[in-house]
């Protein structure tokens, strides 16, 4: 399972990764959180938040595949939160390492997952779609 703790190396960073891509949202601001968090719970969707960053290689690594969930998962939210561009509201969740995943209802965390580990953020999407049938 793969996951980032600081900036460590920045060498491998000039490869561009598509981060936001198929239904994914990026955040780009507290006040864009809070506008994307009031629309899913009014729309009644779950969120999926990834705090990632762009010089991790394992959130490098997912980001396809979470597009690819997106796109597969119409009743779900899913947001991209940029650790570096919003340092202080990262801190506030505790981001302790990249990626992490929130999964939100109606704004309350349910569930998340450190680390880019693919099957894992599969079994817990599949859980949360379970939940709310």
């Amino acid at each position: 399972m793969g996951l980032c703790f600081s900036k460590g190396n920045r060498a491998d960073s000039d490869q561009h990764v598509e981060f936001v891509g198929g239904n994914v949202q990026p955040v780009t601001s507290k006040e864009d959180w809070d506008q994307k968090l009031s629309e899913a719970k009014r729309d009644g969707k779950i969120v999926i938040a990834n705090f990632s960053a762009a010089w991790c290689g394992p959130c490098r690594m997912l980001a396809p595949f979470y597009c690819e969930l997106s796109e597969k998962h119409p009743s779900l939210m899913f947001l991209l939160v940029d650790v570096d561009e919003l340092t202080e509201f990262s801190s506030s969740w505790d981001i302790q390492a990249t990626p992490t995943f929130f999964f939100l209802k109606d704004g309350q965390q349910i569930d998340k997952l450190v680390g880019a580990n693919k099957p894992e953020l599969q079994k817990k999407i599949t859980a949360v779609l379970d939940s709310v049938k």
